[in-house]
């Protein structure tokens, strides 16, 4: 599969589009549905039609049209409610002869659609044109204008004579035009620009056609951009006539080597302005976007079936990749990425990925906020792990154009990494608990390189941070470390697979405190019971913070009891403040890549250790008893055998 989803793959497509007719009595919603169906003026019409289909082939995306007449009566209120709901556009109407229908588009009408949260597009149609007075002419576009200009869903307004088969069918073909090629995601009529999201996908669907990155596209580029959008070659006088329009309305839309970026921009803004939105919007199907502009995590071959305690990582195909992409967006070359640089990078997907949680304030950044190489790649293995489809996608949005299929990697299981006493894991993912002002923030911010703060403010339940750590012979791991709240431990364990996605845990207590000591020490018998009931054990560390405070006189003593009673190494002692981290972060990887070790037992585990070993001791035991049953009892009968025939 290649690095662009094809519109063929159909995620936009409908069987049918829906449009329900609504409007003041009298107004002419019934004969409009009746004439468009029969291209005739009935005589009489019933007061509500049933659904009306007008079929594919009356339209050029040959798709039908489904059309909802209703009722303007108080008892009806309920089903056009139901019927809106279901919409995928509305034609609302008011009749030419009666002023006070209009006014009743604002008046009620539309802002019952908002009451109601209808959010598609809205086709205002004038009925009747035929009965009003020609001696009172108006200007549609100058009374809509202020009333278009408030409701911003009303895609068009259009005026019509069902009586004398005037703009009758375009009334649906711009409802119809309206759901398949909607003109809000794309452009704003308010200042008569590209909006920010198109602008971002028509600039990846240009890096995309650029196949020498000269930043134009050549004659031989237009062409096959041509071909694979609309199926038909462009001939060297339409060419030649694309660049004439850019270059005169747009001198620098032109440069010697073709078509650059603002000229392909300008060119689709004439498209939209002429109303032909199907071409920008064919184009922008063809490269996989959907009405959102954004490409559709769900059309994304990720890994789907995967087992609680497998995890998703980069390929070594993904992180080169990722490699030239940070080396061709560091415009100075200073091996870091600014946030101007940053912002460059992400300038052809919808928005940058990392701005929000769990993501914003999970990496290491230098004094002036730049991020290198190392925070960039962690921050995709942070966000691979946690999202494989956003991932994905945005490695699309990047310009992968390699299989995606080869993008990432399922890891082995981590139950099967413990029988084997071996992973072949690159990132690890941590979960680090204790008890209230123990130090867990500290600890994250240190990993980043935050400086030391003496107050921290209360961090939610998804608070990460991720960075590599340096391992013997200059092999470098990916850690995550994800801060679990002390509030939220019972909740959280609460899930039978809760621990399947943890390599290590970490508990961590303030050292001059005893209370923590015995908080954290809980904490941690709770998480060993419930990877002994739950089968997915981990393997864990007991953090001594804040050693540059005075310990209590059993300190040491007490921390040492509780690994050893749990069968685990001895606590790791640090001191965030005076940055004495006593190497926690490559001992915490150690850890988590000797699976089998450190896996703390409680007297709850070893019961249960004692009692299968009973048990399948017991089996042994009754399997060989059965054996030598069966061999006597085979003797026997050999014997008796002999017995009763004695040779001769």
């Amino acid at each position: 599969m290649s690095g662009d989803l094809s519109a063929r793959t159909e995620f936009n497509h409908r069987s049918t589009v829906r449009v329900v007719v609504v409007g003041d009595p009298a107004t002419g919603k019934s004969s409009l549905i009746a004439a468009a169906a029969t291209d005739t003026f009935p005589e009489y019409v019933d007061p509500v039609l049933p659904p009306t289909v007008l079929p594919a082939e009356y339209y050029p995306d040959e798709i039908p049209v489904t059309i909802i007449d209703t009722s303007s009566s108080l008892d009806g209120k309920a089903k056009v409610e139901e019927e809106l709901q279901r919409a995928d556009a509305i034609v609302l109407t008011y009749a030419c002869d009666q002023p006070e229908t209009l006014a009743n588009l604002q008046i009620y009408w539309l802002p019952e659609f908002r009451r109601l949260k209808v959010n598609i597009p809205v086709i205002v149609v004038g009925c009747m044109l035929d009965l009003r007075d020609e001696h009172y002419p108006i200007n549609l576009e100058r009374m809509m204008g202020p009333i278009m200009q408030k409701f911003k869903e009303i895609e068009t307004c259009i005026e019509c004579s069902a009586a004398n088969l005037v703009e009758v069918a375009e009334v649906f073909y711009y409802a119809q035009k309206a759901v398949l090629h909607p003109t809000a995601p794309l452009f704003d009529q308010d200042s008569q620009t590209l909006k920010p999201r198109c602008i971002k996908a028509l600039k990846r669907i240009f890096i995309l056609s650029d196949h020498d990155r000269d930043s134009a596209l050549n004659d031989s580029e237009l062409n096959q951009f041509q071909v694979k959008c609309f199926n038909a070659p462009l001939h060297d006088k339409e060419t030649d006539e694309v660049k004439r329009v850019v270059r005169e309305n747009l001198p620098q839309g032109i440069s010697h080597l073709g078509l650059t970026l603002d000229g392909f921009l300008y060119l689709h803004s004439l498209f939209i302005a002429k109303g032909r939105l199907e071409t920008t919007w064919t184009v922008l199907r063809e490269f996989g976007y959907n009405d959102d502009l954004e490409l559709p995590k769900e059309n994304l071959p990720v890994p789907s079936e995967k087992a609680p305690d497998q995890s998703v990582e980069l390929t070594s195909a993904a992180v080169d990749f990722l490699k030239e992409i940070f080396s061709l967006y560091d415009s100075d070359k200073d091996g870091t990425l600014q946030d101007f640089e940053l912002d460059d990078l992400f300038s052809t997907a919808p928005e940058s990925p990392w701005d929000d949680d769990p993501y914003k304030d999970s990496l290491e950044r230098s004094e002036q906020g730049d991020v290198n190489l190392s925070g960039f790649l962690s921050q995709w293995a942070l966000m691979t792990l946690l999202d494989p489809s956003q991932s994905l996608a945005y490695l699309m949005y990047l310009g992968f154009a390699g299989d995606l299929a080869t993008a990432f990697r399922v890891t082995r299981k981590r139950s099967l990494d413990f029988k084997k006493q071996h992973t072949d894991r690159h990132v690890f993912r941590c979960f680090v608990f204790g008890p209230k002002n123990s130090g867990k923030s500290a600890l994250l911010n240190s990993f980043i390189g935050r400086p030391f703060q003496d107050n921290y403010n209360l961090t939610n339940s998804q608070c990460y941070t991720v960075n590599t750590v340096d391992q013997l012979q200059g092999i470098k791991k990916t850690l995550i470390l994800n801060e679990i709240q002390e509030c939220d431990v019972k909740e959280f364990l609460s899930s039978k697979d809760s621990l399947a996605a943890c390599d290590v845990a970490v508990f961590i207590y303030d050292s001059s405190d005893e209370y923590s000591l015995k908080k954290a020490s809980k904490l941690m018998k709770e998480v060993a019971r419930k990877g002994e009931d739950s089968g997915y054990g981990v393997p864990c560390l007991l953090i001594a913070a804040k050693n540059d405070l005075n310990l209590y006189p059993m300190a040491i003593k007490d921390a040492e009891m509780v690994c050893q009673g749990l069968k685990i190494t001895a606590p790791i002692r640090i001191s965030v403040k005076e940055q004495y981290m006593n190497n926690v972060f490559q001992k915490i990887v150690t850890t988590a890549q000797q699976c089998h070790l450190s896996v703390p037992e409680t007297e709850h585990g070893r019961y249960k250790k004692r009692y299968r070993q009973l048990f399948n001791r017991s089996l042994f035991l009754a399997s060989v008893g059965a054996a030598v049953a069966i061999v006597a009892l085979a003797a026997y009968r050999a014997y008796a055998c002999r017995k009763t025939n004695p040779a001769r």
